[in-house]
């Protein structure tokens, strides 16, 4: 079963950066779409960005495009979200996910792993 950790959240000021890492384990994550998710207080959860297995195709939501950025070090079994240039409506709670069928698509029904999350906020 794979399981999926990620770290890297905190606080940070509008303009600054974080860099996400999402570890797996229990399986290899190199067979695996992966994707990142958010949350914010009272929405739902919606897609960032995915990176298929091979790292070929990725895909951003519009309200990231050009500021965050994903990657895939297969070796280390770990998917990485860099977010520059953050803003206070990034805040939220983001997740990992992997999806077995490689299908690379923001769709959450798409992805059957799911790691805890990890805080980010954005706020002066």
């Amino acid at each position: 079963q794979l399981q999926l950790v990620e770290s890297g959240g905190g606080l940070v000021q509008p303009g600054g950066s974080l860099r996400l890492s999402c570890v797996a384990s229990g399986g290899t994550l190199e067979y695996y779409t992966a994707g990142w998710f958010r949350q914010a207080p009272g929405k739902e959860r919606e897609g960032v960005s995915t990176i298929s297995s091979s790292g070929y195709t990725t895909k951003y939501a519009e309200s990231v495009k050009g500021r965050f950025t994903i990657s895939r070090d297969n070796a280390k079994n770990t998917v990485y979200l860099q977010m520059n240039s953050l803003k206070p409506e990034d805040t939220g709670v983001y997740y990992c996910a992997a999806d077995s069928l490689d299908l690379a698509r923001l769709g959450i029904v798409d992805y059957n792993f799911w790691g805890q999350g990890t805080q980010v906020t954005v706020s002066s």
